[in-house]
């Protein structure tokens, strides 16, 4: 098993935000053009979503060359990516690459769904060294955070389904960010009530 080594986290951030705020700046510099290549017509936001790939691929590959690790979350995320973004752009609607933050949030509250099924709590696999909490806690904050993925998803297809590309770029990279941070402020009662001692 490959030892995971330190990493500055500021790099990591940049590393892991870097290829989402890159697309957001993209897509505002080139939303209103219309590229023709090999006599097909693709709207910026294609042209946007196909150079967010590799960039996806190469920020993920550097982020594992020097951690020596990625999670199985980042793995999944990046082949999402490829899939999605490469339907988007092969069959030029962006349909596709806007469905994939719906399929990423089901399967993430799906998995800790099926932990909670079976007593467990696959959740703490993830974020016990971060916090630490007793195995009531862990179970609670499964239970809210899986919840809380589905509520994600259902909002991400109202958003891409009902409102303008626009606002649905917004929302992929400020508003899903935003709640995530907003959902672990909220739980602050939860790590006073079950966390436990530990150095």
């Amino acid at each position: 098993m490959t030892e995971k080594k330190p990493i500055n986290p500021i790099l990591k951030m940049a590393l892991e935000l870097g290829p989402v705020l890159v697309f957001f700046i993209a897509y505002f510099r080139l939303k209103d053009q219309v590229y023709t290549i090999a006599g097909t017509e693709y709207a910026g936001f294609i042209v946007v979503t196909a150079g967010f790939i590799p960039l996806m691929v190469i920020s993920t590959g550097i982020l594992w060359k020097l951690t020596g690790h990625l999670s199985k979350m980042q793995i999944f995320t990046v082949v999402l990516v490829v899939l999605f973004g490469g339907l988007t752009v092969w069959l030029n609607d962006p349909k596709f690459i806007k469905m994939k933050p719906t399929i990423l949030y089901v399967a993430f509250g799906g998995v800790l769904g099926f932990g909670l099924l079976r007593g467990k709590s696959y959740l703490r696999h993830v974020l016990e060294g971060a916090m630490p909490l007793d195995h009531d806690g862990w179970m609670i904050l499964t239970r809210r955070l899986m919840l809380f993925f589905f509520a994600l998803a259902i909002t991400n297809e109202l958003v891409w389904r009902l409102m303008t590309e626009e606002a649905w770029v917004n929302f992929k990279t400020f508003g899903l960010t935003a709640a995530i941070f907003v959902f672990f402020m909220t739980q602050g009662k939860l790590f006073r009530d079950y966390g436990t001692e530990e150095t």
